[in-house]
C-alpha cells in the first residue's frame, strides 16, 4: 500500500482505518492521533497498549467497555487500592484478557502513576518531538520505535512501570496525538 485507501464513505484513511470492520473506521476516525491530556485518560490507555501487547488491537477495542468496568474506569488511585481478592476477579473475568502479569502491572502502574512527583500528562508529553517529526506518506514510513519513544520507556520503567516498552510506548504516542501517523492525504490528519 503507497498512501491513504478509500473508506466506507469514500473519504480518504490510512489503510488500517479503512475498515473493515468497522470498529477500526471509528477508533481511526474520532480517536487515533488526537491529543489526549488527563491522568485517567491517559492511565487508561497505557493500561490498553500494555493489554494489547502481542494481540490485535481490535480485540482490546471491543473489549474496552469491560477493561473500563472491571478497572474502575482506569481511576488510578481505585486501581491502586487493588488488592489479591480484586487480582483474582480480573483474572476470572472472561470480558478482559486475563493475563496475570498484565493484570499485576496494571495494579503497578497505578501505584506508580500516583508515586510520581507531578502528572502523568506532563511526563508522557515531554517525550512529544518537537518540532513533530514530518506526515508519513505510507505505511512504511511509519516507524515502531522512535528515540523519543525509547526515552519515554525508560524513563516510566525508572519510575516503577511495567509493560512500557519502546514500542508500546510509540502506540501510546500515536494513540494520543503526541506524535500524528495519520498519513498524508488522510482525510483526518
Amino acid at each position: 500500500m503507497t498512501g491513504p485507501v478509500a473508506g466506507p464513505d469514500g473519504r480518504p484513511r490510512c489503510p488500517w482505518g479503512a475498515g473493515p470492520p468497522a470498529d477500526y473506521v471509528t477508533y481511526h476516525d474520532e480517536e487515533w492521533g488526537r491529543p489526549l491530556r488527563g491522568d485517567t485518560e491517559l492511565f487508561e490507555r497505557v493500561s490498553l497498549e500494555a493489554f494489547q501487547s502481542g494481540l490485535s488491537w481490535l480485540t482490546i477495542l471491543r473489549k474496552r467497555p469491560a477493561f473500563r468496568a472491571a478497572f474502575a474506569g482506569f481511576d488510578p488511585a481505585v486501581v491502586a487500592t487493588f488488592d489479591p481478592d480484586d487480582e483474582a476477579r480480573l483474572l476470572a473475568d472472561a470480558g478482559i484478557v486475563r493475563n496475570r502479569a498484565k493484570v499485576a502491572a496494571t495494579i503497578a502502574n497505578a501505584r506508580a502513576v500516583l508515586a510520581l512527583d507531578g502528572s502523568l500528562t506532563d511526563l508522557l508529553w515531554s517525550f512529544a518531538p518537537d518540532p513533530p517529526r514530518a506526515a508519513p506518506r505510507t505505511p512504511a514510513d511509519v516507524p515502531a520505535v522512535t528515540p523519543e519513544s525509547t526515552a519515554m520507556a525508560k524513563a516510566l520503567k525508572r519510575e516503577g512501570f511495567r509493560f512500557v516498552g519502546p514500542t508500546t510506548a510509540y502506540a501510546l504516542m500515536q494513540a494520543t496525538g503526541m506524535v500524528n501517523d495519520h498519513l498524508t492525504g488522510c482525510a483526518f490528519r
